[in-house]
């Protein structure tokens, strides 16, 4: 395989990956977003907005390699190298995202009664 065929291989199986990811995620990612953003219209431009998200950085960190020209390693080894920098881009941006969530998820307080002179609270 020459050099620019493992590059767009390794591409292809990255984009792969992450719509693969943003298909897993996207009714979890939607209930919360339309509960945490009050109306459906403001959960969905987030939801694009994520999914968006989630597929481009890690074909941006899968653009950072580059396949040896001199036709060292096999190109299975190859394409795992590119994909490793396509998962750690992916991991980073579900990670953001899970952190950002996890900080406008309302904590439900405990609901506690007590009764004093005969009233609960």
């Amino acid at each position: 395989m020459t050099p620019s065929t493992l590059f767009l291989a390794g591409l292809l199986t990255s984009l792969g990956m992450s719509l693969a990811i943003v298909v897993y995620l996207r009714v979890p990612l939607r209930r919360i977003l339309v509960e945490l953003c009050g109306t459906t219209e403001r959960a969905a431009f987030w939801c694009a907005f994520t999914n968006v998200s989630i597929t481009l950085v890690p074909l941006i960190f899968a653009l950072q390699y580059t396949p040896d020209s001199k036709g060292g390693p096999s190109a299975v080894l190859e394409i795992a190298s590119q994909l490793k920098w396509a998962l750690a881009g992916l991991l980073t941006t579900v990670v953001i995202v899970g952190w950002i969530l996890s900080r406008f998820i309302r904590q439900r307080p405990l609901v506690t009664t007590a009764v004093s002179n005969g009233e609960v609270r």
